[in-house]
């Protein structure tokens, strides 16, 4: 199996446990579970966010930058969003 696929794998393994980790802490019930998965989503995100960095400076994982324009346009139209 090539590298990428297998890295590939994994990234979307993570994805799935951060929301299932997610979705652990927006459904318990006492502060204690929540705080246990809240603590488990975050260091799935710190895993996540390697993974993807590595990814991305192999080339594998490529993103493409949005024009400030539009950026710009996205900002305005949520500014009001409360």
């Amino acid at each position: 199996m090539q590298d990428k696929v297998i890295m590939d794998n994994i990234l979307t393994s993570v994805k799935s446990v951060c929301d299932l980790m997610m979705h652990g802490a927006i459904e318990s019930s006492t502060p204690n579970v929540n705080n246990t998965f809240k603590t488990a989503l975050n260091e799935c995100l710190c895993i996540q966010h390697e993974l993807y960095d590595k990814m991305a400076q192999k080339g594998w994982y490529p993103s493409q930058s949005a024009p400030q324009q539009q950026i710009d346009s996205t900002k305005q139209k949520y500014s009001g969003v409360s």
